[in-house]
Formats: structure tokens, sequence, C-alpha cells
């Protein structure tokens, strides 16, 4: 049986990966599969980069793939990155380049999610998906950020309506096309 080639990967490691918390290899058992919510691979550097805590790191996944294919690293599998509540000690966190609800996230109008993920995006999840497999060895489930992540609040347009706080990756992420390539268990939250 032929080893699929590794997913070719661009290193670009956020200023303050340092920063983050170390673990080791055997820890990582989740991958949580995020859609960035922005509208270009610069847009959400410039998010990446930003500090929002005291020891100096903000909200990043590992992981971004764009719209045609491209993956780049912006923490390495041995940092904890901070991308999804109560999981990232143990998760590696993947973006698909999509636009989502931007610019209105948490707008009650807003909601739907519009943007497919064009096959070239998808293809490379799959390969990189498999690549992580064969490198992290307790790697055994994989879940959205939406299944762990089911906090609701209110709307940025009238308080007094609840809105998903996340909906990634989302109604047009194809699940069953991702899940068949692969052996790793969906993950869900149960409410």
């Amino acid at each position: 049986m032929l080893t699929p080639a590794a997913e070719p990967i661009h290193d670009w490691p956020l200023p303050y990966v340092s920063a983050l918390g170390q673990r080791t290899i055997s820890a990582v058992v989740l991958l949580v599969i995020h859609c960035t919510e922005l509208p270009d691979l610069a847009t959400t550097r410039e998010y990446g980069e930003r500090v929002l805590y005291e020891s100096g790191t903000g909200n990043s996944g590992h992981y971004y793939i764009e719209r045609d294919g491209r993956v780049h690293r912006f923490v390495p599998n041995e940092r904890i990155a901070h991308h999804v509540r109560g999981y990232n000690d143990r998760a590696i966190g993947i973006e698909l380049l999509n636009t989502g609800r931007w610019p209105n996230w948490l707008d009650s109008r807003h909601q739907a999610m519009t943007e497919a993920y064009p096959a070239t995006q998808i293809d490379a999840l799959i390969r990189l998906i498999q690549q992580l497999r064969n490198e992290l060895p307790s790697l055994r489930w994989i879940a959205g950020h939406e299944d762990l992540d089911r906090a609701r609040v209110p709307a940025s347009d009238d308080a007094s309506i609840l809105v998903p706080r996340k909906r990634d990756p989302g109604p047009l992420f194809p699940w069953h096309q991702v899940m068949q390539s692969m052996d790793l268990s969906r993950l869900e939250v149960q409410t």
C-alpha cells in the first residue's frame, strides 16, 4: 500500500508562538474543524496576531487552509493554541478560509453561512488529516467547533434574541465526505 505524499505546509509561526503552552504529542486526541469567518488570509493572520491574554498570546488555530488548498501552520502541534473553549490542551485546530457570517457574526439577521467549501480546500483538508493521523498516534476524535461550543449569546442587533456563539464549520461543510476518508470518530457534546 502506498503512503500518500505529505501535504505541503508553509510554516508561518505567530509572533507569540513561544509563549504558548507546551504539550507532548501523545496528549493530542482531537481535531477541531473551524472556519475563519473572515474574508481572506491577510485578515485572518491579523486576527491571529492580536494579543488578547496576559500571557502575550491570542486566539489561533494550528493550521489554515486557503480556498485554493494551500496549507499554513501558525502553531506547531506541540504547542497549545487557543481555538476552542475547554479542549485546547488536547486538540489541534484546523481553520478553513471561509466567510461564514462575516462581518455580522452575532447579528440575528445574518446567521446564514452561504459560502461553499471548494473541492480543492476539502481535498487538502483530507490529506492534512491523513498526515496528522500518521504523526499523532493518540489522535482518535474529530469535531466541528459548533459541536463543542454550543453557547448562545445575545444578538448584536437585539439582545432579547439568542444566537449561536459559534457555528463553524457550518451547514455547508461536507462531513460525510471527510468522515469516509478516515478512521477518526466524530465527537459531539451532548446537551
